[in-house]
C-alpha cells in the first residue's frame, strides 16, 4: 500500500482549479504529503491568481498562464534554497488559487441605529444600508493577512469584516461631515462616492479593491420618523391658522362616518372653532395691538357671495349622499344667504 501511494503521488504533475461555486476567495490545492514535482505544470487561468509556498514563506506569485515549476520559474525559491538547476527533487511546498473576479452584491447595513450629531435635529440615531462590490488584487497581501493557511476562505468568511468597517467608517464620515441628515437622505449617490473613497484605503490594506458602493436607503428609526414627518407637515402648512382649517376639514368625513353622524360633524367643527378662539386669545395676550384689534373686528364679518355659493354646493353634495337632511340643509343655507344682507 505504501509503495502505490508512493508511485502515485509521481504523477501528480498538474496543478489547476476551477471553482464549483460563488464564494471562494482562496484554496490550498490538496497534494499529498505537500510535495510538488519537480517539472509540474501549474495552470492559472484569467480571474486567478497562485502563490507558492515554502515552508511558510511565499516564495513567487502567479498571474494568468502555463508554468512549468522548475528552478527557473522559481527564482525567489531558489535564492532561498540555493538549489542547484539540475536538482529534481519534489518541492515540499504549498500551492494557493484565489479568485481574482468581482464579488458582486455584498449587502451591507447597520444592524442597530447608529447615533450621530445632526445639526438640524441634535443627536439623532439613523439606518442605513445598500450594496458593494470589490476583487482581490494582491494575493500575497491577501495571503497574509487574511486567509493564510486554511484550505478554503470564502466571502461569507470575510462578509462580516467588511460590513464592520463599512459602518465604522459611514460613523466617522458622518460625525466629520458636519451634513445634515435631510442632505444625506437627498443626497445618497454623493454619500456612496464619500464612503467609497473613504474604504478604498481599508480595503487596500488586505489586498481587496473596492469597486463599487451604493448607498440604498438613509433613515431615521420610526419613532423619529414620525416627528420628522410632523415637522415636515407643519413647514407645509405654513402657518396654525390654515393648520387648523385642515384639521376642521379633515374632521366632516371622519365625524360623519361615526355613530354621531352629523352630530359628530358639529363636534369637529366645534373643535376646530376652539382652536381657532385659543389662538386668537394667546395673540390678544402676546400683543396689546393684536388684542385692540381683535376687540375691534367685528364678531361676524359678512361672508363673500362665492365662499357662500361654494359652501352651499358642498353642503348640497353630502344631502346627496344622505349625510345631511333636506331640513338641516335648508336651514344652513337661510343661516348663510342672511350674512350676505
Amino acid at each position: 500500500m505504501a509503495l502505490m501511494d508512493f508511485i502515485k503521488k509521481q504523477f501528480i504533475d498538474v496543478i489547476q482549479w476551477t471553482e464549483d461555486g460563488d464564494g471562494v476567495l482562496a484554496m490550498r490545492y490538496p497534494m499529498r504529503d505537500f510535495e510538488i514535482q519537480y517539472g509540474a505544470q501549474l495552470t492559472v487561468r484569467e480571474s486567478q491568481m497562485a502563490v507558492f509556498v515554502d515552508e511558510g514563506q511565499i516564495a513567487d506569485v502567479f498571474g494568468p498562464g502555463l508554468y512549468t515549476l522548475t528552478t527557473r520559474t522559481l527564482p525567489l525559491l531558489t535564492n532561498l534554497k540555493n538549489w542547484d538547476k539540475l536538482f529534481e527533487s519534489p518541492f515540499k511546498s504549498d500551492v494557493y488559487f484565489f479568485s481574482t473576479r468581482l464579488q458582486l452584491d455584498c449587502k451591507w447595513g447597520t444592524s442597530n441605529p447608529i447615533t450621530v450629531r445632526d445639526k438640524d435635529f441634535g443627536m439623532v440615531r439613523m439606518r442605513a444600508f445598500g450594496i458593494y462590490s470589490y476583487k482581490l488584487t494582491d494575493a500575497r497581501r491577501f495571503h497574509s493577512e487574511i486567509s493564510g493557511t486554511r484550505e478554503q476562505y470564502t466571502v461569507a468568511d470575510l462578509d462580516g469584516q467588511l460590513r464592520n468597517l463599512v459602518i465604522s467608517s459611514m460613523t466617522d464620515l458622518f460625525g466629520e461631515s458636519g451634513v445634515p441628515f435631510i442632505d444625506m437622505a437627498a443626497n445618497q449617490e454623493e454619500l456612496g462616492k464619500a464612503l467609497k473613497g473613504k474604504l478604498e484605503p481599508v480595503f487596500d490594506r488586505y489586498g481587496l479593491a473596492l469597486d463599487s458602493f451604493v448607498v440604498q436607503n438613509v433613515s431615521l428609526p420610526e419613532e423619529l420618523q414620525k416627528i420628522l414627518d410632523t415637522r415636515i407637515g407643519m413647514n407645509m402648512i405654513g402657518d396654525l391658522g390654515r393648520y387648523t382649517q385642515y384639521q376642521v376639514a379633515t374632521s366632516i368625513p371622519l365625524a360623519a362616518q361615526n355613530e354621531g353622524g352629523i352630530a359628530g360633524i358639529g363636534a369637529g367643527l366645534g373643535a376646530g372653532m376652539g382652536i381657532g378662539q385659543a389662538m386668537t386669545a394667546a395673540m390678544a395676550q402676546t400683543t396689546p395691538a393684536a388684542a385692540s384689534i381683535a376687540t375691534a373686528a367685528p364678531a361676524t364679518a359678512p361672508a363673500a357671495a362665492d365662499e357662500v355659493v361654494a359652501t352651499l354646493e358642498k353642503l348640497h353634495g353630502l344631502v346627496a349622499k344622505g349625510i345631511l337632511s333636506q331640513a338641516e340643509f335648508d336651514a344652513k343655507k337661510a343661516d348663510l344667504l342672511g350674512k350676505l344682507v
